[in-house]
């Protein structure tokens, strides 16, 4: 499985960072900052990619609070928040916090895109 994620942007750095602590080897992590192959990979483009983000599993590309749910399926420490955030009413309200927070994070690194 990848991840996509912007290790140029120092909050989503560090949540990453906390994942990759736990050394799950199905978890390729891909920094997406300035990576034409990630777009070519995904079929989003670079503003697409800072955006939200994503997780290709098994050909399919995830986005938002789904790449991070599979995200956390993946890493034991971390499955209690896949099996809480997946409930209906919670990820409903889930979706909506993730959208504020991505976008003004993607208010904050938009610096970075090539246009």
């Amino acid at each position: 499985m990848k991840v996509y994620f912007n290790n140029s942007c120092s909050i989503c750095r560090a949540e990453i960072n906390l994942y990759k602590k736990e050394n799950i080897s199905e978890l390729n992590w891909i920094d997406i900052t300035k990576n034409k192959e990630a777009e070519d990979e995904t079929n989003k483009s670079d503003k697409e990619l800072l955006r939200r983000l994503h997780v290709e599993k098994e050909g399919r590309i995830y986005v938002g609070v789904d790449a991070f749910l599979l995200v956390w399926k993946e890493i034991p420490k971390y499955k209690i928040l896949y099996k809480f955030f997946k409930l209906p009413i919670v990820y409903h309200f889930f979706y909506i916090g993730y959208e504020i927070v991505a976008f003004f994070l993607y208010l904050k690194n938009r610096k970075q895109l090539k246009n």
